[in-house]
């Protein structure tokens, strides 16, 4: 963010062009982080055979890891220091993993705040224990009866749900940049007064 801002200081780019060029420089090496742990994770817990079942779980990874790298970008463009970055990243996280059902069920969530917004805007959901039953058990059962998701739509929904955060993530970006590039002069300008 330092460079961007002295490279914006001199007239080399804007805020469009650093949020575009982020965006397209990043995904290469999100692919590559995303493709080769997937694949040692698909294959060694030996999920559904298949290429299409392989490709969808890896662009499921790849839109959450740019999800988080787009939810960073957002932190580090509103937080001067680096490590206090990523310290608000991590509470951001932290705060999505505890409603998205790793300590409670969706239903046993309080309504106003955990629920209604937090848990539809958290991007993970993992389950509790499964505890007594048959030995074998379908993947809807685990759904519907522990993690207590809807079945109602289809997964290439939540996909297009999440690369759509995404996108309003990374707008929310250029918000921020082109809001600063308005306030921090008037800031200068008022320390100077002063």
């Amino acid at each position: 963010m330092m460079i961007f801002g002295r490279e914006r200081l001199n007239g080399h780019y804007g805020g469009a062009a650093f949020v575009i060029g982020n965006t397209l420089s990043s995904i290469p090496y999100l692919l590559v982080n995303t493709l080769i742990p997937g694949a040692i994770a698909y294959y060694l817990v030996g999920l559904q055979k298949g290429v299409e079942h392989f490709f969808f779980f890896v662009l499921v990874m790849f839109i959450s890891v740019i999800l988080i790298e787009s939810l960073m970008m957002v932190v580090a463009s509103m937080v001067p220091n680096y490590l206090m970055g990523i310290i608000i990243g991590a509470g951001i996280q932290a705060i999505m993993m505890l409603n998205a059902g790793f300590y409670r069920l969706p239903d046993e969530l309080p309504n106003p705040f955990w629920k209604y917004p937090m848990y539809y805007i958290a991007f993970h959901s993992f389950p509790k224990s499964q505890g007594s039953g048959t030995s074998t058990i379908t993947g809807e059962e685990i759904f519907v009866t522990i993690w207590h998701m809807p079945m109602g739509y289809s997964k290439l929904i939540d996909m297009v749900i999440l690369f759509g955060m995404v996108v309003l993530y990374r707008l929310m970006f250029f918000s921020i940049i082109k809001i600063s590039e308005k306030i921090k002069p008037t800031l200068q300008t008022f320390r100077c007064i002063t």
